[in-house]
């Protein structure tokens, strides 16, 4: 039997269950770049440059420490592959389990249309770029009533033992939440963010993605927007550091805050490191667990920090492993609660709405793939949710805009958690907020055409008459959830005559066209 290794782009680990799988280093080794793979939905022209530049620095690394290197760029995955099989005279070739399900049916499609000729299987490995496994985590849900995060991250935490003493939580407490949500304050001194120059091999992938002829998303200007990621395992690695040393100790309390200038805050900015493989979440906790021991390092940071990693990120592969198919519903993806219809606005892919909290959160999106979790939330998925847009076409978006964007990351975290689109399987209660809310917790009102009191008038703010239409519209299925009641009981107070108004905003301002939003 002759073995191959086939590494897909969000792989890129010399530990990863492929590669272990083989003990010599006399095997092949192959790569691919797909043009058609990016054809099928557009992708921000910086992760197209993270990937392609992490994928050629990566086997470059592989070529210097011994393996025999095929990569390949082409239109698809099945000719290079085919051609690699028959010189190297394969007979079975090896794939870490991708973590995206329509990756895994691409994988098998393969095999089972092209491979059976060449006489070639293709050996599936369990992916271990994540601390739970699929089967761990279906073990775990299996009979429970309910599945909140807080249960899964708790175990979790006992599982490996992290920021624990004995069988009880450090400090007394499992979840520091409260005091990580403080509103910014003025004149916050914010460090510096970990961004690298394109070397040499970035640069030729800039000037390819450049030359592309097909839709994508965001700027990639190589004298205005630099491409300042990192794209190989030793820069990631720098990012972790630099967070856990410079930026860790105030990351807790202001993580939830956005401020105009502010890009990244006190971030971490791995989750594309993450996500590719170059970082694994263990050697992430366990850094920050230790920077905790060693610096002393406010716990509420430590351990908001590691909620994110442990928790909710584990947590969102688990579920969307779990949920993939509905008994009576049919696919999580199709999922539509409120049965939203609204598409997308055209301000969506440029930036271009008098709404500065979406002008500022879109601009930065268009400049570098990334937005943090709250800007996300509260911004993007907020407005999607209460102006009624399509679950679908959000979740599509978010997969096209962002630098650290897969399937399994989107699902969940857009049609479950941004848009309560699943009915309350993710999110124990819709996330939507009134204009009040991104004042409370940015600067962006200040500087907006529209008044954030406001709910009717020629200045009122859209948040503000989407978030009551929202109630309105939407008010037999919210009534069934238990944390809405305090809200419809506001909605209850309001004159007909208001709502009416509210109404009529809410469906003028789909009609409007585009520059006028």
């Amino acid at each position: 039997m002759t073995i191959g290794i086939w590494i897909l782009g969000d792989q890129l680990s010399t530990t990863q269950a492929a590669l272990a799988s083989c003990k010599s280093k006399k095997i092949p080794v192959i790569l691919i770049e797909s043009l058609s793979h990016v054809q099928a939905r557009p992708y921000h022209k910086q992760k197209l440059v993270l990937i392609w530049s992490a994928m050629r620095h990566f086997a470059e690394e592989l070529s210097q420490d011994g393996y025999s290197v095929t990569y390949e760029i082409a239109e698809n995955f099945v000719a290079p592959l085919e051609q690699w099989v028959k010189t190297n005279n394969i007979t079975e070739v090896r794939v870490m389990t991708p973590a995206d399900r329509p990756f895994l049916k691409l994988i098998q499609d393969i095999e089972k249309q092209h491979f059976s000729s060449l006489k070639c299987s293709i050996k599936l490995m369990p992916n271990n770029h994540f601390l739970w496994t699929k089967e761990e985590f279906s073990n775990w849900a299996k009979g429970r009533k309910s599945l909140l995060m807080e249960y899964f991250y708790r175990e979790s935490r006992k599982r490996s033992q992290v920021l624990m003493v004995g069988d009880k939580p450090m400090g007394g407490q499992w979840n520091y939440d409260q005091e990580n949500r403080q509103p910014p304050k003025t004149n916050l001194q914010t460090p510096a963010a970990k961004w690298f120059e394109p070397d040499n091999i970035t640069q030729e992938v800039i000037a390819h993605v450049n030359s592309l002829k097909i839709p994508t998303f965001g700027k990639l200007d190589s004298k205005l927007n630099k491409f300042n990621w990192g794209v190989n395992r030793t820069q990631a690695l720098e990012v972790l550091n630099w967070f856990i040393h410079v930026r860790l100790a105030g990351f807790g309390t202001y993580q939830d805050a956005m401020l105009m200038g502010e890009e990244t805050m006190w971030h971490s900015l791995i989750s594309p490191y993450l996500n590719i493989g170059l970082l694994h979440p263990l050697e992430v906790i366990k850094a920050a667990e230790k920077a905790y021991h060693e610096q002393q390092i406010p716990l509420n940071s430590v351990e908001g920090f590691i909620r994110q990693v442990m928790g909710w990120r584990e947590y969102m592969y688990g579920l969307y492993h779990y949920f993939y198919e509905l008994p009576e519903q049919g696919l999580y993806a199709d999922q539509n609660y409120f049965h939203h219809q609204q598409a997308v606005p055209e301000f969506f892919w440029t930036g271009d709405t008098k709404m500065n909290c979406l002008h500022q959160v879109i601009s930065q999106l268009l400049n570098t793939g990334y937005v943090h979790h709250i800007q996300r939330l509260m911004i993007l998925s907020n407005f999607s949710l209460i102006a009624g847009l399509s679950p679908q076409a959000v979740e599509n978006w978010f997969h096209a805009a962002f630098i650290d964007a897969y399937d399994w990351v989107m699902q969940t975290n857009v049609i479950g958690m941004g848009l309560f689109a699943d009915g309350g399987i993710v999110a124990s209660k819709p996330y939507a907020a009134s204009a009040n809310y991104i004042n409370k917790m940015s600067n962006y009102c200040r500087s907006c055409a529209y008044n954030y009191k406001a709910r009717t008038g020629e200045n009122a703010c859209p948040f503000n008459f989407f978030y009551w239409d929202f109630l309105d519209r939407d008010r037999d299925k919210l009534a069934m959830q238990g944390r809405m009641s305090f809200m419809l009981k506001h909605l209850d107070k309001m004159s007909l005559e208001e709502l009416a108004t509210i109404r009529k905003l809410a469906r003028d301002w789909h009609l409007q066209p585009p520059g006028k939003q």
